[in-house]
């Protein structure tokens, strides 16, 4: 049983397409086109990155971005 002071840290394509929202093949499709964050680990999604995405904060350096 989950306690209900926990939070997940990472969450399935799955989880992640209803966080935002929106059908899990357009949540796929999106993270394939660059457009949402990808898997960090074991096809799990960071529960921080989408919070940020849906915040407008989570941005992407361009493979043209230099230090």
């Amino acid at each position: 049983m989950r306690r209900p002071d926990m939070q997940p840290m990472f969450a399935s394509a799955n989880t992640a397409a209803k966080m935002l929202d929106m059908k899990p093949t357009e949540f796929r499709s999106l993270v394939e086109a660059g457009a949402l964050p990808g898997p960090v680990r074991h096809q799990r999604w960071d529960v921080e990155q989408i919070r940020a995405t849906m915040r407008g904060e989570f941005v992407r350096p361009s493979e043209d971005f230099d230090l």
